[in-house]
């Protein structure tokens, strides 16, 4: 078993979002930020619409959503391959929901991952749906969080090639 180790991570995100007079009023500027991390492509995020945020632009929400939906699917690779399943092709639609509490602040409630992923025989089925059991056990991200991550996966076997 490999030791356990401590894993460092660093980014900077930088307010691009000043319009000549600052934080003056709370319309007088964008929530617009950009998100480096050094030798990989900047990112370009603000906050959600309702929050005065730019619509086109990656928002907290969408970052979270997308961390749980990309660590399950990297944990589920692993866990297939440990159990022998050869996974073909998989993707997910994953959603959460996030609520307001009325006093400017809030917290997502839970999320739910809809995995759809093929797998190369049959006999690889029952052991495919119990790895998304052990990658919710493996996911960093889904351990960190304090709301519920659900999964309502859908198996199917790949299609035998015609003669």
């Amino acid at each position: 078993m490999a030791p356990l180790g401590e894993h460092h991570y660093a980014l900077t995100t930088t307010w691009t979002g000043n319009r000549g007079s600052g934080t003056s009023g709370y319309r007088d500027y964008t929530r617009d930020v950009t998100i480096s991390i050094q030798g990989k492509t900047e990112l370009l995020a603000s906050s959600d619409k309702p929050f005065r945020g730019d619509p086109a632009r990656w928002n907290p929400e969408d970052l979270l959503l997308a961390a749980l939906s990309e660590c399950h699917l990297l944990s589920y690779l692993h866990a297939c391959v440990t159990a022998g399943v050869v996974v073909i092709d998989y993707y997910d639609d994953a959603q959460g929901v996030m609520r307001e509490d009325g006093r400017g602040g809030g917290a997502f409630a839970e999320v739910t991952l809809r995995p759809q992923v093929t797998v190369a025989d049959e006999s690889m089925l029952e052991a495919a749906r119990d790895a998304h059991r052990t990658a919710n056990e493996w996911c960093f991200i889904a351990n960190s969080v304090n709301f519920p991550v659900r999964h309502e996966a859908t198996i199917v076997v790949a299609s035998a090639p015609r003669d």
